[in-house]
């Protein structure tokens, strides 16, 4: 196992304050491009993606991911830091830096823009609109990052508190557990004071407004505004890159009015409690390095894990593990065919926590990965298990994982008497609903040779039932009345000519005219005037052509700079350029070497070639068609 984690002061690079210079949201005016470009030259795209995907060498310069914009089970998410780009062969996203934050945080251009601005210490400038009128700020909610900074002071505040008179029993609750001064700064812990107005009171002396707290999270409203916290130990809830986007937060005194053990940041722009996994901030390193998670049921266990030297552990915060939490994990742990890796659950040993396994087990096709099971014989978490037996046991917890399959089935058959004809035959209808259940249908008749082997009986047996159980689930499908059908309005439509269908970019007719645009792409330097000679026609599929017209209005590769690709990016007529301009920009080349003059010649020139013989060809064909006697003057 990994070393316990080192204690962080922060919350690293993503998380430093913005300058009072740099929070330009509200300021109307464009930005300037220089400005922008700067911003796309400062935030490497590789760093900014790698905080949300992990990034594996793909070669010729290229890095491969799983898409964090689909659900895919082979990488297809393509980066070229060389670029500034990205682009995903499955879904057609692409872009570059800029594009990304837009699209993963669901933010405008001028937000992105900003937000990266902050983090990598560019300075922005606005500038009046043509016709000398300043552009009005269009009327949107806080910015998201204000709320992420609204959200940063409000744990450093907490973190602060933990230590005064007030937090005694917070204090005393932690050390109960095992949790020192050090294990508390390392995870960001603090305490709410019971104060209703204490945070509220600080964020104002910080300039925020009711509207930023409130829509962050941190504050409610009822009569009058109050802190949503209050009289609770706090853990923060971060985002992989670092930044706090939430609280859960612990009863500790025995008044508070209210009884729920745990409260969570309500769902806000930032906070999705179906997506976010408490620890992922830690561990995401040591998930992509080992391709294991272990996924526990609580903070305290979370930090019990990693401070005894498992630090790939992280939990789900107030919900059931599901399925975006699984799609979280695989872009971490680079989850597909290639790299196989383990997700191991820990439950307790109680009612709930087979049920919990069970849900797992129900899920399990969502990982390429193998899952297991992590149970202690005497039921203990592995919280209280480090404090029991020490570091090592939580360790020896994880490394007697048993497969979760293996494990659910064993709960279900473990319900009934076998030495009973009826037992048997009830543990065997109820462990083949189990399996027919499962959407993996290459899982099926593996299970359905563990439940033979547990229950005693023959494997086609199990087989059978398994069968009959998948008719019954389809029967009891069909049977179900379904919504009302929606009324055909097509026919009130009106119709308009068909769209005509595109071949495929791919198609092996338009390679070198694939391959061409790339070397104008990627490598505009080494093109120059080698392409002066080269017009529309000698490009025949529509959007390569729409390409080729893009490279000319900007002034030909002689005029690329650092965002040559962007630039043509952004000037596209409709997404399906825009898409090919991004996969063109990132796909390697099929040389090992870097293009000279020659091979860019050599494309150059069997392009134009072509052109001529498709010109000679029709010449050809019209001579064969034409009948002197009947028309003399063609």
């Amino acid at each position: 196992m990994a070393a316990p984690p080192r204690r962080r002061p922060g919350c690293g690079d993503w998380s430093e304050p913005a300058g009072p210079g740099r929070r330009l949201r509200d300021v109307a005016g464009r930005i300037r491009e220089d400005d922008i470009a700067e911003v796309r030259e400062k935030a490497r795209i590789d760093d900014v993606v790698s905080a949300y995907v992990s990034l594996r060498n793909a070669g010729g310069g290229s890095l491969k991911g799983l898409c964090p914009f689909h659900d895919e089970k082979s990488p297809s998410f393509n980066v070229n830091p060389s670029r500034g780009f990205f682009h995903c062969f499955g879904c057609q996203e692409g872009g570059d830096v800029i594009s990304f934050v837009m699209k993963h945080d669901g933010l405008s251009f001028n937000e992105a823009v900003e937000s990266l601005a902050d983090k990598y210490g560019v300075q922005l400038r606005r500038e009046e609109s043509p016709d000398g009128r300043p552009e009005p700020a269009r009327p949107r909610g806080p910015a998201r990052s204000r709320l992420i900074e609204a959200n940063k002071l409000a744990q450093e505040f907490y973190a602060g508190q933990l230590s005064t008179p007030e937090a005694l029993v917070a204090r005393q609750f932690l050390g109960e557990r095992g949790f020192d001064h050090d294990s508390a700064e390392t995870f960001g812990i603090g305490f709410a004071p019971r104060d209703g107005e204490a945070l509220l009171q600080h964020l104002r002396q910080k300039q925020f407004s009711e509207e930023e707290v409130v829509a962050a999270g941190l504050v409610a409203v009822g009569r009058s505004a109050y802190d949503r916290f209050r009289g609770r130990l706090l853990w923060p809830i971060r985002e992989a890159s670092g930044d706090t986007i939430g609280f859960g937060a612990r009863r500790i005194f025995d008044d508070d009015r209210n009884d729920a053990k745990y409260l969570n940041t309500p769902e806000t722009s930032l906070y999705k409690k179906s997506q976010v996994l408490y620890g992922i901030d830690l561990a995401r390193k040591d998930i992509a390095r080992s391709s294991q998670a272990v996924v526990v049921e609580g903070y305290t266990d979370v930090m019990a894990c990693h401070l005894a030297g498992v630090t790939t552990a992280v939990a789900t915060c107030g919900t059931a593990f599901g399925d975006d939490h699984a799609r979280v994990l695989r872009r971490f742990m680079l989850d597909h065919e290639e790299f196989r890796g383990e997700v191991i659950f820990t439950f307790d040993g109680d009612a709930a926590g087979q049920k919990a396994a069970i849900r797992a087990f129900e899920g399990d096709q969502n990982f390429v990965s193998q899952t297991y099971v992590a149970v202690e014989p005497t039921g203990l978490d592995p919280c209280d298990l480090r404090l029991q037996q020490g570091d090592a046991a939580v360790r020896e917890l994880v490394a007697r994982r048993v497969p979760l399959y293996r494990f659910v089935l064993a709960n279900v058959v473990g319900k009934y008497d076998l030495d009973r004809a009826d037992g048997r035959v009830d543990a065997l209808r109820e462990a083949a609903r189990l399996v027919s259940s499962i959407r993996d249908r290459s899982k099926v008749d593996a299970f359905a040779r563990e439940i033979a082997g547990m229950i005693g009986i023959d494997v086609e047996e199990a087989r059978a039932e398994v069968r009959r159980s998948v008719s019954r689930g389809r029967s009891d499908a069909r049977s179900r009345p379904g919504p009302p059908a929606a009324p055909n309005t097509d026919a009130a439509a009106p119709t308009g000519p068909p769209k005509q269908q595109l071949p495929d970019l791919r198609d092996p007719r338009f390679t070198l005219e694939r391959e061409t645009l790339k070397v104008l792409l990627q490598h505009p330097a080494q093109v120059g005037r080698m392409v002066a000679e080269v017009g529309p026609n000698d490009f025949r599929h529509p959007t390569y052509r729409a390409v080729w017209e893009l490279i000319v209005a900007a002034g030909g590769p002689s005029s690329a700079g650092p965002d040559w690709s962007a630039r043509l990016r952004d000037s596209a007529p409709d997404a399906g350029v825009a898409s090919a301009i991004s996969a063109l920009a990132v796909e390697a080349l099929p040389t090992q070497k870097e293009p000279d003059e020659g091979y860019v010649a050599a494309h150059v020139v069997r392009l134009q070639e072509l052109t001529v013989l498709r010109r000679i060809a029709g010449l050809k064909s019209r001579l064969q068609r034409t009948k002197p006697v009947e028309n003399p003057t063609d």
